[in-house]
């Protein structure tokens, strides 16, 4: 549909990615899903999301790397970065931010107040 605000959702966890892509589809997003940072950075190049909801931790390229990937793209760098991470270390949450993240959640975390963000940063 066009006029959907695109979110690409990365996690390499089956559960939680199905419940993000279920939660984000019932709050009227175009969604697409990544199980890793290869597919990742496939999609986004042929997707330009809006937003892309970025694990941390994932075995081959980590989140960070897509961050700067995106972050480094003509075509991508208006897209929003939103980490969701297990890493809660003052240390990695500055460096997400410093990589140009938008928000960085720490897992584990509330899906209301998440979904309450990302509106706010996709009008």
């Amino acid at each position: 549909m066009p006029g959907l605000k695109k979110i690409l959702v990365v996690d390499d966890d089956p559960y939680i990615l199905m419940s993000l892509e279920f939660l984000m589809k019932k709050n009227g997003f175009d969604v697409m899903v990544a199980r890793n940072g290869a597919e990742a950075l496939d999609l986004v190049e042929k997707q330009l999301p809006d937003l892309v909801l970025l694990d941390i931790m994932m075995p081959d390229v980590d989140g960070y790397e897509i961050c700067k990937h995106i972050k480094n793209s003509k075509k991508l760098k208006e897209a929003k970065v939103v980490f969701m991470s297990a890493k809660s270390k003052e240390a990695d949450i500055k460096k997400g931010y410093d990589l140009g993240a938008s928000l960085y959640i720490t897992k584990p975390f509330s899906t209301r107040e998440m979904m309450k963000q990302i509106k706010e940063l996709v009008g």
